[in-house]
């Protein structure tokens, strides 16, 4: 980590689990963008730290969801599919 850095911009995470959840769960994922590509629900967006991505792990466990993989992308960059 840099010593002297004012401001952390948020990370921009790409976390896939299996199967294909309701939109209704879209909430409990503090905003980040939900989608189905087949049988796997992808989220996407900016996480503020590494305290919020444990505590979306930890919401991804408490649902029983099989973590297929979690990515941190530079934002704006395209994820693979």
């Amino acid at each position: 980590m840099k010593k002297g850095t004012k401001h952390i911009l948020p990370m921009y995470y790409i976390i896939k689990v299996e199967g294909c959840l309701d939109k209704k769960w879209a909430d409990w994922f503090e905003g980040m963008a939900m989608s189905c590509e087949g049988e796997v629900t992808v989220l996407e967006g900016p996480v503020k730290d590494q305290a919020a991505l444990h505590g979306l792990l930890a919401r991804v466990r408490d649902l029983n969801l099989i973590l297929i993989s979690v990515e941190r992308v530079e934002q704006g960059q395209k994820r693979k599919k």
